[in-house]
């Protein structure tokens, strides 16, 4: 799979400091933390914090498998990928001991299916993934996934589309109607003729500057995740958040403690500290999705409380990306390698 690989490393030790009791090293997705928040957990431990940054789920475990295990204490997976992680024997596990914030988990987001218990991960943040237009460059009808997989001619070559073969196979799926990870030959013959098709009609895969795009006007409309959208607006953009007919991708990134972390009590403080209201809090004020921890209402910005694209409609269905077993993940491996030709 082809995947393209950021990496921004970022030192947080404060100035001056003769010493920091040990390091921590951070796995996270690109544009998704605030500085201010590693600052300060630099400080209040007095830990020297360093963080590389990926820009898809399958960049992370590209990078993991590639080497990099044992390289960083925790990394931040989407949830399909948790469970991946830990299949693959990647993943370390916690006790409730060495955790005293797990309580502060929101009770929905505490057993579930990718890491039942909460041994491995902690919630991070979680939204949906849909697609935004530019309002001013397009004014048609956009309640459908269509516009994306099937656009309409004024809006060819000005689309963008995540570069995850995660989440656009499974946005094209639900506009099909075909059942995630399929093993049907001709489902997954007619999945293939819908991408290859749409694909003359996009101008870009892009994940990180998803975003960036649409201010821009580059973009008409493209697939984007609800916290960029929601930033895109905040920033004067005339884009809106579209809750298509078909459904949406609802989504959770969780902090996982990676095996063999290099510096694993330091990994737990800080995972224990993401659990406090205030700094998860901060974290959704940054990046403006939700967060999974009890208790952040009061910290939360009026505006990001109230965003559309964190309150969709009552009646629009979220699924969740499923992990395919191996041997129907190698067929969708191919229809996406084939569709990044």
């Amino acid at each position: 799979m082809k995947t393209f690989l950021t990496t921004t490393a970022v030192a947080l030790a404060l100035a001056g400091a003769a010493s920091a009791e040990g390091k921590l090293t951070i796995y996270h997705w690109f544009e998704y933390i605030p500085q201010e928040l590693l600052d300060k957990f630099s400080a209040e431990y007095d830990v020297e914090v360093t963080m590389d940054t990926y820009d898809s789920n399958e960049a992370l475990l590209a990078a993991l498998k590639a080497g990099r295990l044992g390289s960083y204490d925790v990394a931040v997976p989407g949830d399909y990928m948790v469970k991946i992680l830990g299949d693959e024997g990647m993943l370390d596990t916690f006790t409730p001991e060495e955790m005293p914030n797990l309580g502060n988990i929101e009770d929905q987001w505490m057993d579930v299916d990718f890491d039942p218990g909460r041994k491995s991960s902690i919630p991070y943040q979680w939204g949906s993934t849909s697609f935004s237009v530019n309002t001013e460059m397009y004014d048609g009808p956009r309640d459908s996934l269509g516009l994306i997989f099937e656009p309409p001619a004024e809006l060819a070559g000005k689309i963008n589309v995540l570069d995850t073969s995660g989440e656009t196979l499974t946005l094209a799926s639900m506009y099909a109607g075909i059942p995630q990870c399929t093993s049907d030959r001709d489902q997954l013959k007619a999945l293939n003729a819908l991408v290859q098709g749409a694909k003359d009609s996009w101008a870009s895969f892009g994940s990180d500057v998803a975003k960036d795009v649409l201010v821009s006007g580059d973009a008409a409309a493209g697939m984007i995740w609800s916290g960029f959208s929601a930033k895109a607006r905040s920033e004067g953009a005339p884009v809106e958040y579209v809750f298509p007919k078909e459904g949406m991708i609802v989504w959770m990134d969780n902090v996982v403690l990676l095996k063999d972390a290099p510096n694993r009590e330091n990994a737990l403080k800080f995972m224990n500290f993401l659990l406090e209201p205030e700094n998860a809090a901060a974290v959704t004020n940054y990046a403006q999705y939700t967060a999974g921890v009890k208790g952040v209402g009061e910290f939360l910005d009026p505006e990001v409380a109230t965003s559309p694209e964190s309150n969709p409609p009552a009646d629009v269905k979220g699924v969740f990306v499923q992990a395919c077993p191996e041997e129907v993940q190698v067929m969708y491996d191919a229809i996406w390698t084939e569709l990044k030709k």
